[in-house]
């Protein structure tokens, strides 16, 4: 399976951004689904997750309240709404999948077996 992560790009602080991931070579119903983001020097952290009907989603405390995850099993996507942005949302933001579990509260990075290229997300003061 392939992930394919779109929508990044230069926002102003307390903008909005709609970051997308098309997945391709499966169904994506088959796969749990999460986002996770990586400042430059800072290690890769656990932003939203959702399971694989989308009857459940875990945030990060980073961007909790300001960011929804939800996907569309039909179009094999998985898109992340994230209002109010700031500074230090500036980041590299990749979607990954896994299908052996679906807990959405298992944010270990291990657990996703499949991960997008990333789309940068930077936010201006």
């Amino acid at each position: 399976v392939q992930l394919q992560a779109s929508g990044g790009g230069l926002v102003q602080a307390g903008g909005s951004l709609r970051l997308s991931c098309a997945v391709s070579g499966d169904s994506l119903s088959s796969y749990g689904a999460a986002w996770y983001r990586q400042a430059p020097g800072k290690e890769r952290e656990f932003v939203a997750a959702i399971s694989r009907t989308g009857s459940r989603t875990n945030y990060g405390v980073p961007m909790k309240g300001r960011v929804d995850i939800s996907r569309d099993n039909a179009k094999n996507t998985v898109n992340l709404q994230m209002n109010d942005l700031k500074p230090e949302d500036t980041a590299v933001y990749y979607c990954a999948a896994d299908r052996v579990r679906d807990l959405v509260t298992d944010t270990a990075l291990k657990r996703y077996a499949y991960w997008g290229q990333g789309t940068q997300v930077t936010v201006s003061s």
